[in-house]
């Protein structure tokens, strides 16, 4: 029942995305063909790009919900990092293009635009953005979802484009009114390259964190050291010489494989008695986080399972 509740509710968190960003294509192309503004139709190409890669995003949550199978014997979770891997290119391709574009812009003399309606535009654009961001975070934190979570970083950069291009309108429109007018047509894409100078870190440690996951690199030291502890307080009641722990993260799960060395006075009272400390150990951790897998296994001798202890 919990499974189905997550699914649900970031189900529809990605819906409010989906919804959102063809608003906002329809927003931002609408309004660059009446205010004439490259800046405008650059955050409605945006914005479509967006579009298109919600609905894969929702296909995508879909798919992780689904069980093991043969031809994904470990799930589908795996392709959650490598659609926020190529989201995160995406993104960066487009930046790449805005700010090729505005120094191209700016080398030419600026675009002139019709800035009254496009301070209109502006405001509409990054009140909406910058909220529907904080929705999605949100949900994010709320139902552990790694697909919202990029969904929100996705709008906050749209958010900042979106505040770029009301800021450059803002202070093109003063010019023309303090008669520097001349002025004006350079604001835009000035601003616009500052801006996306400051977001391309977001969308680059996006890139860089889903990396990790696809090629199975360990999550972060302090994030694997904070499980061993959550782990090492279910085996409290175990004689242990030591507890070897492996985590890899694809997705929303996190797999443990844990070996286990018993002490020389550690008991054997049958199979049934070492799935109950497995059991045990396992529905703990999932109190604690709930979209752990866990394999353990039981050993003696260190040499035969060729464990690397430091």
């Amino acid at each position: 029942m919990a499974t189905r509740s997550h699914a649900h509710h970031e189900q529809r968190a990605l819906k409010l995305s989906l919804y959102g960003v063809l608003c906002f294509v329809v927003l931002g192309i609408g309004f660059a063909l009446i205010t004439k503004s490259d800046a405008i139709l650059f955050d409605g190409v945006y914005s479509l790009i967006a579009f298109c890669m919600a609905i894969v995003t929702l296909k995508v949550a879909r798919l992780a919900q689904r069980p093991d199978d043969d031809k994904f014997h470990f799930g589908y979770t795996a392709m959650e990092p490598t659609l926020n891997l190529f989201k995160s290119l995406i993104v960066i391709v487009t930046c790449v293009f805005a700010l090729t574009g505005a120094v191209n812009r700016l080398l030419a003399g600026g675009n002139q635009a019709e800035y009254g309606l496009a301070i209109v535009y502006g405001v509409i654009s990054t009140t909406g953005c910058f909220y529907i961001a904080w929705r999605m975070r949100r949900s994010s934190m709320d139902y552990r979802s790694d697909l919202v979570g990029v969904e929100a970083k996705t709008w906050f950069v749209d958010g900042l484009l979106s505040f770029a291009v009301l800021l450059g309108f803002i202070v093109a429109w003063s010019l023309e009114l303090s008669g520097l007018g001349h002025y004006a047509p350079l604001v835009d894409p000035l601003l616009l390259i500052t801006l996306v100078v400051l977001a391309l870190p977001i969308p680059a440690k996006i890139l860089f964190d889903s990396l990790k996951e696809v090629v199975a690199m360990a999550p972060p030291e302090d994030v694997v050291d904070e499980i061993e502890n959550q782990l090492l307080e279910t085996l409290t009641d175990v004689s242990t010489e030591h507890v070897e722990l492996r985590v890899s993260k694809r997705g929303r799960v996190t797999y443990l494989l844990v070996h286990v060395v018993v002490a020389d006075d550690f008991e054997v009272r049958g199979i049934a008695a070492l799935d109950q400390i497995r059991e045990k150990s396992e529905s703990e951790l999932k109190q604690w986080n709930p979209e752990i897998v866990m394999d353990m296994l039981f050993v003696r001798d260190r040499g035969c399972w060729q464990i690397n202890f430091s």
